[in-house]
């Protein structure tokens, strides 16, 4: 299994490289940042330096969307950066959340992230795409061999769909294992019924993950209340399902949409912090389900049942007042056993 450190691009873009740099040096593999231009700095700006100060680091947002981008700047951004630092990166890609919604905007639709997804791919490995309207561009100095993975965020069935039918990757931005299970397995179906083999698309989990002295109640209601800001975030696509299937859909898992009924609200400027004042709704059991909390133990057995389950990589939210000491103790003493 590999692992990814996901962070926000708060301002010194430095600590966030510093951050990069030692996960690199306790063998994550992948580097991620959120992309919301009014909330954190711009993160392809901060990738040019994360990958100028690494060696081997996969760096990506998670996640741009198809709408605060032209598609041909996104995709010279990607072939850029490859071209300068030998294809180590990969485009994480969703309808949009905050970075869509504070500006006023509505998430893109799955057709435009469809068609998005093609010409960024295609664009950035220097073939020709269209960009609508019978107007077809190349990126003419992009060399051969230049290479972008794609990987969709999703949650719906539809966006499930989509993905195993055209991503080279699925991002599932939570760690409970029924829901992981349920969406592999819908991912993968897709895949297959599209004609694909459903092992070349990746899963990545993303989830924050908190490590603990021991399993005291103390130590797991710290843990809980720097992690319950997840719950809010993910809250945020939930409320977009149950708009869209409503509440009692067999479309979408009521493991999913049961603990939103208490939302009253959400305010973007907490988005994705711990402390967040909009997420008191969040209850200590989905906390516990979406993210990884406790002592080592209790992530080697979580994430070691991940894995089994087909994720080929756990993405760590550190969003928290850990931040060094989850990178440490992942690289000593989590994935080595994972791994092992």
């Amino acid at each position: 299994m590999d692992f990814g450190l996901v962070l926000q691009t708060d301002p010194p873009a430095s600590r966030v490289v510093a951050l990069m740099q030692r996960a690199e040096r306790n063998g994550f593999t992948h580097g991620w940042t959120f992309d919301s231009a009014v909330l954190w700095q711009e993160p392809f700006v901060i990738h040019s330096q994360i990958l100028a100060n690494t060696r081997r680091l996969t760096v990506g947002p998670m996640v741009t969307n198809p709408g605060t981008r032209a598609w041909e700047v996104t995709a010279s951004t990607f072939a850029t950066l490859n071209d300068m630092f030998g294809n180590r990166t990969v485009c994480g890609i969703g309808r949009g959340d905050s970075a869509m919604r504070v500006a006023g905007r509505k998430p893109n639709t799955l057709a435009r992230l469809s068609e998005a997804t093609k010409v960024i791919r295609a664009l950035a490995r220097g073939e020709e795409a269209d960009l609508g309207g019978g107007t077809a561009v190349r990126l003419p100095w992009v060399k051969s061999g230049a290479e972008l993975p794609v990987w969709m965020a999703a949650y719906g069935p539809r966006a499930l769909k989509l993905t195993g039918e055209e991503a080279d990757g699925f991002i599932l931005q939570l760690a409970d294992l029924y829901l992981t299970e349920y969406m592999v397995k819908a991912v993968k179906d897709a895949a297959v019924a599209a004609g694909r083999d459903p092992s070349e698309v990746t899963v990545c989990v993303a989830a924050p993950a908190y490590v603990t002295e021991d399993d005291s109640p103390e130590a797991l209601a710290h843990a809980r209340e720097q992690c319950r800001w997840f719950g809010g975030m993910v809250g945020n696509h939930v409320a977009d399902l149950v708009a869209r299937y409503g509440a009692d859909s067999a479309a979408v898992p009521k493991e999913l949409t049961d603990y939103i009924e208490a939302r009253e609200g959400y305010d973007y400027a907490h988005h994705g912090r711990s402390g967040n004042p909009d997420t008191r709704f969040v209850p200590d059991e989905i906390v516990d389900r979406f993210c990884v909390i406790g002592p080592v133990a209790a992530h080697i057995e979580k994430l070691t049942a991940l894995r089994e389950l087909g994720v080929d990589q756990f993405a760590v939210y550190d969003m928290h007042d850990a931040q060094e000491a989850v990178i440490d103790l992942y690289g000593s003493q989590v994935m080595p056993v994972v791994n092992g």
